[in-house]
């Protein structure tokens, strides 16, 4: 059976930890290039990760003919050109989250992967982990009741130059898009896609992003949720779910390796579901099993899951009065 052959566009950290997961995954196909802006840079990343090509210009990456698919790990406002390239030049795509900008651009891109027959997938590797697969089966068997409340809280504070680059509007930077679409997403998945209402409060800061934001979702049945997500302020990634028997309690949600289950009637577990290697590994895996069975959509990280999202944080940005200037 072929191999899938990989390339990858940008140089940046998630691109390093995309490229030692897949160095370690002996199923998987192999990457045979990389792109990015700068000569050295690109030559470097392939030195370290035994790449045989490195392109300093991404349309050569997408030119070129022995390659399936290209990951993009690019800022959020490159992701819609980046991907549209790669899609234009007939590869499969894995675009980092936020997909894209905006819902818009993330329906054109759906569409121009339709019409051209090729995967697409947001690369929003927290839903492929063990650890939520069996969340979903306890919370289904009824374990601790019916749901009533979801809550999540996430913070980190960089520093420097990375303090700057992670606001820059032209880079659609902010919280929200950066780190909001973690606690959103597992809501979603945890709750459902489409809650009949959003109330939320953003703080706008010195660049004209999200600073901080606290989003309140409230679902047809009558189930709520309770969203705070920051850059610039430590808060330990945490998530809740609170059911009329109990809660689960979801440390590092973004990156779930294990959770505790409280039960009113005092019985408490933990369940474990350590990674293979990162936690990228389950994502890879899924891109490979679509590409072999030529599916051009995942049955698990759908496209209305990911154009749902999308829309949400439109919503929410349009409530802020919040614009990137890419749209």
């Amino acid at each position: 059976m072929k191999r899938t052959n990989w390339g990858i566009l940008s140089t940046g950290t998630i691109a390093k930890k995309f490229a030692t997961t897949i160095s370690q995954l002996s199923e998987c196909g192999n990457i045979i290039a990389v792109a990015s802006r700068k000569e050295e840079t690109a030559k470097q990343f392939a030195i370290e990760y035994q790449i045989p090509k490195a392109y300093t210009n991404y349309r050569e990456l997408a030119e070129d003919p022995e390659i399936d698919v290209i990951y993009i790990a690019t800022p959020h406002s490159f992701h819609y050109e980046n991907a549209k390239l790669c899609l234009e030049n007939g590869k499969n795509v894995l675009c980092e989250k936020s997909f894209t900008t905006n819902a818009t651009q993330a329906r054109e891109l759906i569409a121009l992967a339709r019409e051209k027959n090729l995967f697409i997938m947001e690369a929003f590797w927290t839903k492929f982990l063990p650890a939520y697969q069996e969340l979903h089966r306890i919370i289904k068997d009824g374990v601790i009741g019916e749901i009533t409340h979801f809550r999540a809280q996430y913070g980190f504070a960089p520093t420097g130059a990375r303090y700057i680059r992670k606001f820059d509007p032209q880079l659609a930077g902010g919280a929200l898009l950066d780190i909001g679409v973690y606690a959103i997403g597992v809501a979603a998945m945890v709750l459902g896609y489409n809650p009949k209402e959003v109330h939320s409060k953003g703080i706008i800061g010195e660049y004209g992003t999200d600073t901080f934001n606290s989003i309140m979702l409230d679902y047809e049945n009558g189930v709520t949720a309770h969203l705070i997500t920051t850059i610039g302020s430590i808060i330990d990634p945490q998530a809740v779910v609170f059911g009329t028997k109990g809660h689960i309690l979801l440390r590092e949600f973004s990156a779930l390796q294990s959770f505790q289950v409280v039960l009113d009637n005092g019985t408490q577990y933990i369940k474990d579901f350590p990674f293979v290697i990162n936690g990228f590994e389950y994502q890879i895996n899924e891109v490979e099993r679509c590409l072999r069975n030529h599916a051009v959509e995942s049955s698990v990280m759908t496209h209305k899951n990911t154009i749902d999202v999308m829309s949400l944080m439109d919503k929410i940005r349009s409530d802020w009065g919040l614009r990137f200037p890419c749209e």
